[in-house]
């Protein structure tokens, strides 16, 4: 049995949110940040569009910035929060400066270098700072530059959280699977913070990562922290259609920038659907391409931007024009084929302005937490100033926090009563059956019989998965599982009990909009 790590602060999760509150703690605080794969494996790593940030101090920017987000998130944002973090979005972007990362640039009217700001759907104005169209790459390899070299930061790769480990309502650390050595360590570590990304994995088609499985709700709900707004989970408009690049966003800002989504006969509808047709928020769009999808029987839609010169095309998106170069799709000449795809998830794990859950010394931010900054439909490039001003916030907390004596012996972890499985055929069946029927009943459009259905399904898949778990040997694909089933009955647990319909929620049973439910869902375990 290994021995048990000690440190003062445990990250669970690479991406954006996590490596930069490692970086934040990191001069006066001794941080592990555990990554289930390589460091590079989050969705953070492959956000194309950027971060949307007001760079000038004029009250009217801040303000259009926060009705934006407002308007987006269908009447359940948090207005204190959603002005909070507007007005941390010039000290975010200062902070990735400051750790290296570069951005897209123009030449001014007067000659000089100024950032290059995109538009996106939802927003009034461009105001997305961005480098070309792989932002999420350049900030990843940024943060990871910054912690591989920093003495008080130690990267463990290939580590995945089991479960938290919690006494008198405290975190003390964490059991961690090391994936590769297949031995499951204890870590001591009085502060720990979920920076685990999100849930889109539980549906069969999704823009995001493989590594998208909603561990940190799941490891937050099991140790007994309430969760919000589950049932708004967004789809992506536009995820290209091919068989070999299922998982491949087209950015957000490939509409911004004028492309337009037509039939395959080449007419334009999204004007039938808002007045802002492209550029209307994601829940419209991607609903709109779903109806004409199943009104038309067809596959997909197409996303024309060849109206455009290829310099500007290969200037703006050249990860995009080089990716669809590969599945021979020229998008200087021809448009791209498209169709939604799950992409992010706007409820998750309670927090307040600190990132606080209700364990004392566990935090919980970026999309693995519902800060109530998106509401029930997070706008375009919100997401990636989130986990920077949410980790600024958890970094002022923790530091001004005395710190607690890390060495405190914990259980080691026990698996005397378990035996090696010969029936890893039960994983990927169960992991394929739940997310084809979470696509089918619980997609973009929904009905209470389609989710009472899933309810029941799931059901019996829970049983099976809480069998096996406890029968054999853990290893990471059975975490995921194990996770995802969680996930999957908060999500449907939360449908159900929406009786209307706002923003990313749409159900044919209730089709209005109802102010009388214009509240967050909230759902607490049964030990809490």
């Amino acid at each position: 049995m290994p021995k048990q790590e000690n440190y003062d602060v445990l990250v669970i999760g690479s991406g954006g949110a996590g490596l930069s509150l490692a970086l934040k703690l990191a001069s006066q605080r001794k941080v592990a940040v555990i990554a289930k794969f390589a460091l590079t494996e989050g969705s953070t790593f492959y956000a194309q569009g950027g971060i949307s940030a007001v760079l000038d101090s004029q009250a009217s920017s801040i303000d259009s910035h926060i009705q934006d987000t407002l308007n987006s998130g269908a009447g359940l944002c948090d207005a204190e929060v959603v002005r909070l973090t507007v007005e941390y979005g010039k000290k975010s972007i200062d902070f990735l400066r400051q750790q290296g990362m570069a951005f897209t640039e123009r030449q001014s009217k007067a000659g000089e270098a100024e950032l290059h700001l995109n538009q996106e759907g939802g927003h009034s104005e461009r105001r997305i700072v961005h480098n070309a169209d792989a932002t999420g790459k350049a900030l990843s390899q940024s943060l990871i530059n910054k912690a591989q070299q920093h003495p008080n930061i130690t990267l463990l790769e290939h580590h995945n959280a089991v479960d938290l480990i919690i006494a008198d309502g405290r975190v003390l650390g964490a059991y961690v699977l090391d994936t590769q050595n297949k031995v499951v360590k204890t870590i001591a570590a009085p502060t720990v913070a979920l920076a685990t990304g999100g849930a889109n994995k539980v549906y069969l088609y999704t823009t995001n990562p493989q590594i998208s499985t909603g561990d940190g709700i799941a490891l937050a709900w099991r140790a007994g922290c309430k969760v919000a707004n589950m049932e708004f989970m967004q789809f992506h408009p536009t995820c290209l259609y091919h068989p070999d690049g299922s998982s491949f966003l087209i950015s957000e800002a490939v509409r911004g920038e004028g492309a337009k989504l037509i039939l395959p006969d080449g007419t334009e509808f999204m004007q039938q659907y808002d007045q802002r047709a492209e550029l209307a928020p994601r829940d419209i769009v991607a609903r709109a391409i779903d109806h004409e999808i199943k009104k038309h029987g067809i596959d997909c839609v197409f996303l024309d931007i060849s109206h455009k010169s290829p310099e500007f095309i290969k200037q703006h998106f050249p990860s995009i024009y080089k990716k669809c170069l590969e599945f021979n799709i020229d998008i200087t000449q021809e448009p791209i084929p498209v169709v939604p795809a799950a992409h992010y998830t706007c409820g998750g794990v309670m927090t307040d302005s600190y990132a606080r859950t209700d364990i004392s010394g566990l935090y919980a931010l970026g999309e693995v937490a519902c800060t109530g900054l998106h509401g029930a439909n997070r706008m375009a490039s919100n997401s990636l100033l989130e986990c920077l001003v949410f980790a600024e916030r958890a970094s002022e907390h923790i530091l001004s926090s005395e710190l607690l004596n890390t060495v405190v012996e914990l259980p080691a972890w026990d698996e005397s009563q378990v035996k090696e499985s010969t029936e890893e055929v039960m994983i990927a069946h169960n992991w394929d059956e739940l997310r084809r029927f979470m696509w089918d009943y619980v997609g973009i459009v929904r009905t209470t019989e389609r989710l009472q259905r899933a309810s029941h399904r799931l059901a019996l898949l829970q049983k099976e998965i809480a069998d096996y778990y406890q029968s054999y040997h853990i290893n990471s694909d059975l975490l995921e599982l194990r996770n995802l089933v969680i996930v999957a009955d908060l999500i449907i647990k939360s449908a159900l009990a929406r009786k209307e319909s706002r923003g990313l929620h749409y159900t044919l049973d209730y089709p209005e909009l109802d102010n009388s439910q214009r509240k967050n869902t909230v759902l607490a375990p049964s030990n809490n």
